[in-house]
Protein backbone atom coordinates (compact mmCIF):
# COMPACT_ATOMS: atom_id res chain seq x y z
CA UNK A 1 0.00 0.00 0.00
CA UNK A 2 1.35 3.31 -0.95
CA UNK A 3 2.62 5.85 2.45
CA UNK A 4 3.11 9.29 2.15
CA UNK A 5 5.96 9.90 5.05
CA UNK A 6 5.91 13.80 6.10
CA UNK A 7 8.15 15.31 8.35
CA UNK A 8 9.25 19.18 8.81
CA UNK A 9 13.11 18.64 9.04
CA UNK A 10 15.49 18.68 6.43
CA UNK A 11 14.37 21.28 3.95
CA UNK A 12 13.22 20.21 0.95
CA UNK A 13 13.71 16.87 1.51
CA UNK A 14 10.92 14.12 0.11
CA UNK A 15 9.15 14.54 3.59
CA UNK A 16 8.99 17.84 3.87
CA UNK A 17 8.07 18.31 0.21
CA UNK A 18 4.81 16.26 0.95
CA UNK A 19 4.28 18.64 3.82
CA UNK A 20 4.72 21.75 1.28
CA UNK A 21 2.50 19.84 -0.81
CA UNK A 22 -0.28 19.90 1.76
CA UNK A 23 0.41 23.57 2.47
CA UNK A 24 0.11 24.54 -1.50
CA UNK A 25 -3.86 22.98 -0.98
CA UNK A 26 -4.22 24.86 1.76
CA UNK A 27 -3.06 27.73 -0.15
CA UNK A 28 -5.64 27.65 -3.05
CA UNK A 29 -8.36 27.59 -0.74
CA UNK A 30 -6.85 30.66 0.79
CA UNK A 31 -6.90 32.30 -2.50
CA UNK A 32 -10.61 31.04 -2.84
CA UNK A 33 -11.87 32.65 -0.04
CA UNK A 34 -9.99 36.62 -0.94
CA UNK A 35 -11.11 36.42 -4.23
CA UNK A 36 -15.03 36.06 -2.54
CA UNK A 37 -14.74 38.62 0.01
CA UNK A 38 -17.29 41.53 -0.59
CA UNK A 39 -15.69 44.11 -2.90
CA UNK A 40 -17.25 47.66 -3.56
CA UNK A 41 -20.08 47.52 -6.37
CA UNK A 42 -19.63 43.78 -6.25
CA UNK A 43 -16.70 43.90 -9.61
CA UNK A 44 -14.07 41.58 -9.56
CA UNK A 45 -10.96 43.74 -8.75
CA UNK A 46 -8.23 41.59 -6.55
CA UNK A 47 -5.66 39.42 -8.38
CA UNK A 48 -3.88 36.41 -6.43
CA UNK A 49 -0.55 34.63 -6.97
CA UNK A 50 1.29 31.60 -5.25
CA UNK A 51 4.64 31.87 -4.99
CA UNK A 52 6.77 28.82 -3.61
CA UNK A 53 9.77 27.06 -4.45
CA UNK A 54 13.60 27.70 -3.07
CA UNK A 55 14.71 29.38 -5.99
CA UNK A 56 11.54 32.02 -6.14
CA UNK A 57 11.53 32.52 -2.66
CA UNK A 58 15.14 33.00 -2.38
CA UNK A 59 15.21 35.65 -4.82
CA UNK A 60 12.52 37.42 -3.41
CA UNK A 61 14.00 36.88 -0.16
CA UNK A 62 17.01 38.97 -1.70
CA UNK A 63 14.78 41.30 -3.12
CA UNK A 64 13.84 42.61 0.39
CA UNK A 65 17.29 42.64 1.66
CA UNK A 66 18.14 44.91 -1.37
CA UNK A 67 15.17 47.09 -0.49
CA UNK A 68 16.53 47.21 3.25
CA UNK A 69 19.59 49.13 2.23
CA UNK A 70 17.37 51.36 0.08
CA UNK A 71 15.39 53.10 2.60
CA UNK A 72 16.71 55.72 4.67
CA UNK A 73 15.21 55.04 7.73
CA UNK A 74 17.30 52.13 10.19
CA UNK A 75 13.94 51.01 11.37
CA UNK A 76 12.77 49.80 7.74
CA UNK A 77 16.04 48.28 7.25
CA UNK A 78 15.82 46.19 10.07
CA UNK A 79 11.72 45.12 9.35
CA UNK A 80 13.12 44.43 5.56
CA UNK A 81 16.10 42.10 6.73
CA UNK A 82 14.25 40.53 9.78
CA UNK A 83 10.92 39.54 7.11
CA UNK A 84 13.18 38.36 4.24
CA UNK A 85 14.06 35.06 6.55
CA UNK A 86 10.39 34.50 6.96
CA UNK A 87 10.16 34.82 3.14
CA UNK A 88 12.97 31.71 2.75
CA UNK A 89 11.01 29.90 5.37
CA UNK A 90 7.36 29.88 4.22
CA UNK A 91 6.16 26.94 2.54
CA UNK A 92 4.49 29.48 0.15
CA UNK A 93 3.74 32.75 -0.48
CA UNK A 94 0.08 33.58 -1.71
CA UNK A 95 0.19 37.69 -3.51
CA UNK A 96 -2.93 39.78 -3.12
CA UNK A 97 -3.21 42.81 -5.51
CA UNK A 98 -5.86 45.36 -6.47
CA UNK A 99 -5.99 46.23 -9.89
CA UNK A 100 -8.72 49.06 -9.97
CA UNK A 101 -7.11 51.00 -6.98
CA UNK A 102 -5.39 53.07 -9.43
CA UNK A 103 -6.85 53.61 -12.41
CA UNK A 104 -10.66 52.96 -11.55
CA UNK A 105 -11.56 54.71 -8.51
CA UNK A 106 -15.30 53.81 -6.99
CA UNK A 107 -16.71 57.38 -7.92
CA UNK A 108 -19.50 57.65 -5.61
CA UNK A 109 -17.83 61.03 -3.93
CA UNK A 110 -16.80 59.45 -0.65
CA UNK A 111 -14.26 61.83 -0.25
CA UNK A 112 -11.90 58.97 1.36
CA UNK A 113 -8.83 59.84 -0.25
CA UNK A 114 -8.83 63.86 0.10
CA UNK A 115 -12.43 65.25 1.02
CA UNK A 116 -12.74 66.84 -2.48
CA UNK A 117 -15.77 65.39 -4.71
CA UNK A 118 -16.08 63.29 -7.78
CA UNK A 119 -12.47 61.89 -6.79
CA UNK A 120 -10.74 65.00 -8.13
CA UNK A 121 -7.90 64.43 -5.93
CA UNK A 122 -6.89 61.09 -7.64
CA UNK A 123 -7.96 62.53 -11.39
CA UNK A 124 -5.91 65.46 -11.33
CA UNK A 125 -3.00 63.55 -10.20
CA UNK A 126 -3.29 61.24 -13.06
CA UNK A 127 -2.18 60.96 -16.84
CA UNK A 128 -5.85 61.26 -18.64
CA UNK A 129 -6.54 60.38 -22.15
CA UNK A 130 -10.10 59.98 -23.05
CA UNK A 131 -11.26 60.78 -19.80
CA UNK A 132 -9.89 57.79 -18.86
CA UNK A 133 -6.46 57.48 -16.55
CA UNK A 134 -3.37 56.13 -18.17
CA UNK A 135 -1.10 53.82 -16.60
CA UNK A 136 1.66 53.34 -19.14
CA UNK A 137 3.69 55.88 -17.29
CA UNK A 138 4.76 53.75 -14.46
CA UNK A 139 7.95 55.86 -13.50
CA UNK A 140 7.70 56.27 -9.64
CA UNK A 141 10.64 56.92 -6.59
CA UNK A 142 7.86 56.20 -4.11
CA UNK A 143 7.55 52.27 -2.71
CA UNK A 144 3.57 52.96 -3.97
CA UNK A 145 2.74 55.10 -7.44
CA UNK A 146 -0.54 57.32 -6.04
CA UNK A 147 -2.75 58.11 -5.01
CA UNK A 148 -5.17 55.40 -5.14
CA UNK A 149 -8.76 54.93 -4.24
CA UNK A 150 -9.25 54.93 -0.39
CA UNK A 151 -12.66 52.05 -1.46
CA UNK A 152 -10.88 50.30 -3.75
CA UNK A 153 -7.67 49.51 -1.02
CA UNK A 154 -10.17 49.24 1.61
CA UNK A 155 -11.63 46.16 -0.20
CA UNK A 156 -8.31 44.47 -0.51
CA UNK A 157 -8.32 45.13 3.13
CA UNK A 158 -11.04 42.79 3.09
CA UNK A 159 -9.46 40.62 0.84
CA UNK A 160 -7.12 40.00 3.46
CA UNK A 161 -8.68 39.47 6.42
CA UNK A 162 -10.85 36.73 4.27
CA UNK A 163 -7.98 35.20 3.34
CA UNK A 164 -6.55 35.22 7.10
CA UNK A 165 -9.92 34.10 8.43
CA UNK A 166 -9.72 30.82 5.99
CA UNK A 167 -6.06 30.49 6.79
CA UNK A 168 -7.21 30.26 10.25
CA UNK A 169 -10.02 27.44 9.80
CA UNK A 170 -7.60 25.13 8.25
CA UNK A 171 -5.08 25.49 11.11
CA UNK A 172 -2.44 27.09 8.43
CA UNK A 173 0.35 29.90 10.22
CA UNK A 174 -0.30 33.02 8.07
CA UNK A 175 0.60 36.63 8.26
CA UNK A 176 0.35 39.57 6.01
CA UNK A 177 3.12 41.52 5.38
CA UNK A 178 3.98 44.78 3.33
CA UNK A 179 7.39 44.47 2.67
CA UNK A 180 7.32 41.02 0.90
CA UNK A 181 4.23 42.48 -0.73
CA UNK A 182 6.32 45.56 -2.35
CA UNK A 183 9.28 43.06 -2.86
CA UNK A 184 6.79 41.03 -5.27
CA UNK A 185 5.47 43.68 -6.96
CA UNK A 186 9.59 44.65 -7.91
CA UNK A 187 9.78 41.28 -9.15
CA UNK A 188 6.57 41.30 -11.39
CA UNK A 189 3.99 39.43 -9.08
CA UNK A 190 0.23 40.73 -9.32
CA UNK A 191 1.98 42.99 -12.23
CA UNK A 192 -1.07 44.68 -13.02
CA UNK A 193 -1.71 46.00 -9.00
CA UNK A 194 -0.94 48.89 -7.80
CA UNK A 195 -0.75 47.86 -4.26
CA UNK A 196 0.14 44.58 -3.63
CA UNK A 197 0.20 42.52 0.09
CA UNK A 198 1.61 39.21 0.25
CA UNK A 199 0.36 36.48 2.76
CA UNK A 200 3.26 33.77 3.64
CA UNK A 201 1.89 30.36 4.66
CA UNK A 202 3.53 27.26 6.56
CA UNK A 203 2.35 24.17 8.58
CA UNK A 204 5.25 23.54 10.87
CA UNK A 205 5.46 22.63 14.53
CA UNK A 206 6.56 26.50 15.32
CA UNK A 207 4.77 29.42 13.53
CA UNK A 208 7.95 30.88 11.71
CA UNK A 209 5.97 34.41 11.57
CA UNK A 210 5.69 34.90 15.38
CA UNK A 211 7.88 35.08 18.40
CA UNK A 212 11.00 36.51 16.28
CA UNK A 213 14.15 38.36 18.28
CA UNK A 214 16.47 41.41 16.86
CA UNK A 215 18.49 40.97 14.15
CA UNK A 216 16.64 37.06 13.41
CA UNK A 217 18.30 37.65 9.78
CA UNK A 218 21.73 36.47 11.83
CA UNK A 219 19.83 34.19 14.55
CA UNK A 220 17.51 32.37 11.99
CA UNK A 221 17.39 28.14 12.00
CA UNK A 222 19.55 28.23 8.73
CA UNK A 223 22.12 30.33 9.93
CA UNK A 224 22.32 28.34 13.61
CA UNK A 225 22.83 24.75 11.45
CA UNK A 226 25.23 26.40 9.67
CA UNK A 227 27.46 27.53 12.61
CA UNK A 228 26.97 24.48 14.50
CA UNK A 229 28.12 22.28 11.37
CA UNK A 230 31.26 24.30 11.07
CA UNK A 231 32.09 24.05 15.45
CA UNK A 232 31.42 20.38 15.14
CA UNK A 233 33.62 19.76 12.27
CA UNK A 234 36.55 21.85 13.78
CA UNK A 235 35.67 19.54 16.84
CA UNK A 236 36.42 16.65 15.18
CA UNK A 237 39.48 17.60 13.22
CA UNK A 238 41.19 18.88 16.82
CA UNK A 239 39.83 16.08 18.58
CA UNK A 240 41.98 12.73 19.32
CA UNK A 241 40.24 9.61 17.10
CA UNK A 242 38.51 6.61 17.84
CA UNK A 243 40.95 3.97 17.63
CA UNK A 244 43.23 4.87 19.77
CA UNK A 245 41.43 6.86 22.13
CA UNK A 246 38.58 6.80 24.57
CA UNK A 247 35.91 9.29 25.81
CA UNK A 248 36.88 11.09 28.62
CA UNK A 249 33.86 10.92 31.14
CA UNK A 250 32.63 14.31 33.21
CA UNK A 251 34.14 14.72 36.29
CA UNK A 252 32.44 14.30 39.56
CA UNK A 253 32.62 18.29 39.78
CA UNK A 254 31.34 18.45 36.10
CA UNK A 255 28.52 15.73 36.60
CA UNK A 256 26.86 17.71 39.74
CA UNK A 257 26.83 21.15 37.48
CA UNK A 258 25.34 19.11 34.29
CA UNK A 259 21.02 19.32 35.05
CA UNK A 260 20.33 20.26 31.52
CA UNK A 261 21.43 20.66 28.07
CA UNK A 262 22.73 24.04 28.39
CA UNK A 263 24.35 23.42 31.26
CA UNK A 264 26.45 20.25 29.14
CA UNK A 265 27.38 22.92 26.76
CA UNK A 266 28.76 25.24 28.99
CA UNK A 267 31.48 22.65 30.85
CA UNK A 268 32.01 21.14 26.81
CA UNK A 269 32.90 25.28 26.28
CA UNK A 270 35.24 25.66 29.11
CA UNK A 271 37.05 22.58 28.03
CA UNK A 272 37.52 23.78 24.62
CA UNK A 273 38.52 27.36 26.04
CA UNK A 274 41.00 25.16 28.23
CA UNK A 275 42.15 23.37 25.44
CA UNK A 276 42.98 26.73 23.37
CA UNK A 277 44.98 28.27 26.45
CA UNK A 278 47.09 24.67 26.30
CA UNK A 279 47.77 25.57 22.83
CA UNK A 280 48.66 28.96 22.97
CA UNK A 281 51.14 27.86 26.00
CA UNK A 282 52.93 25.26 23.72
CA UNK A 283 53.59 27.76 20.88
CA UNK A 284 55.12 31.00 23.31
CA UNK A 285 57.24 28.16 24.86
CA UNK A 286 59.51 27.12 22.23
CA UNK A 287 59.96 30.76 21.28
CA UNK A 288 60.97 31.64 25.06
CA UNK A 289 63.62 28.63 24.90
CA UNK A 290 65.40 30.15 21.96
CA UNK A 291 65.50 33.48 23.43
CA UNK A 292 67.51 32.28 26.20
Amino acid sequence: MPRIYIDENLQYSPQDMNRRRNTLGAARLIVNAALTAPMGGGVPQVEAEIVYGQEEQEALAREMEKLAYEKEKKFLERIFLTESVMARQADQIIFLGNYRASDDPFDVNCGGCSGQPSCSFLYERKKLTAHLIDLTDRRTDRPINGPLCTVRVTDLGFAMGSALQMANRLMVDARPFYTMGLAGQRLGYCRNSAIVIAIPVATMSKNPFVDVCPDYHMMAREKIQTNVRQYLTFMRQIGPDYRTSEVKKADPEEEARVKTYMDWMDVMRERFNAFKERSKSSDIEPDAEEEE
